[in-house]
């Protein structure tokens, strides 16, 4: 019965400390977690990493319970006592119940983590998808697809072309606001990784390789982009800022881009997913 006493007291002690430290998390720090919302892979990632984060406040929580009211409720309250305590060789309840909830836990986050994925993360997939994102028809062009905007890396910048808007290539990232974007990552020379942190979107850029990713975008405005991938001498300055415009502005940059560019466009190679890690043979 003592025994027992004991358990039922951490387990409310440990229900009280771990009610407040969620409410804690979810107001002050589950806002402000990375990535943000800026698209909705990024706010799937923060989901994620708040349903993390409060799994392991319980966690954390039973942890220091525990040993906290082990260390004050049966420490040795005569400072002059020199005897060692009894000697301890198991507990069969408290070994089972560890062993079953941390398996519970594992399995959970294992089921959790997979059907987050079947959503898209915003992370490359290689040239066949596994996990395409369900798409309404409103955040979709007029035939039914993603935007497709292909991301060439070479030491040290990237450059982005546009197959669906006339194929033509442009150094300024732009994308449309609550529109599903294919995104087609490649290199030209070393592996890159292209990151856009307040989108959740980083894939790798590899030589001769398509490494498909997808985006929605759910707010206007301007995103960081850096490289991830250490690829040389200037990695440090390979990084820029793109811009996420209403469809219509997209739309007018686009029609004036491809007619600035049209002289050079004509130039290009026709439009692949991938290219040899030669920059000549890209130009033709």
């Amino acid at each position: 019965m003592r025994q027992l006493g004991h358990g039922a007291r951490i387990a409310l002690i440990w229900l009280v400390v771990t009610t407040i430290g969620m409410v804690l998390v979810a107001v002050f720090l589950a806002p402000i977690l990375p990535p943000g919302n800026g698209s909705k892979q990024a706010s799937g990632q923060r989901f994620d990493n708040e349903v993390l984060l409060l799994v392991s406040v319980a966690i954390t929580a039973m942890i220091i319970v525990y040993f906290a009211y082990t260390l004050v409720v049966f420490r040795e309250r005569d400072p002059k006592a020199a005897a060692d305590g009894p000697s301890i060789r198991g507990h069969a309840g408290i070994q089972t119940t560890w062993v079953v909830g941390t398996t519970i836990i594992v399995l959970f986050l294992a089921a959790f983590g997979t059907y987050e994925l079947l959503g898209g993360a915003g992370g490359g997939q290689g040239s066949n998808p596994v996990f395409v994102p369900s798409a309404s028809a409103a955040t979709l062009q007029p035939n039914g697809k993603p935007l497709q905007v292909q991301v060439i890396a070479q030491q040290w910048q990237f450059t982005f072309r546009y197959p669906s808007e006339g194929g033509f290539e442009s150094a300024s990232f732009v994308l449309p606001v609550d529109q599903e974007v294919e995104l087609h990552v490649t290199s030209l020379d070393v592996v890159h990784s292209f990151w856009v942190p307040a989108l959740g979107l980083k894939a790798d850029a590899n030589p001769g390789v398509d490494n498909i990713a997808y985006i929605t975008p759910k707010h206007i405005g301007p995103v960081k982009i850096h490289c991830a991938e250490l690829c040389g001498l200037f990695h440090g300055y390979m990084f820029d800022t793109g811009r996420v415009m209403s469809q219509s502005a997209f739309k007018a940059w686009a029609t004036a881009q491809s007619r600035f560019v049209g002289p050079v466009t004509q130039y290009l190679p026709k439009y692949g997913t991938r290219y040899l890690p030669d920059p000549a043979f890209r130009a033709g």
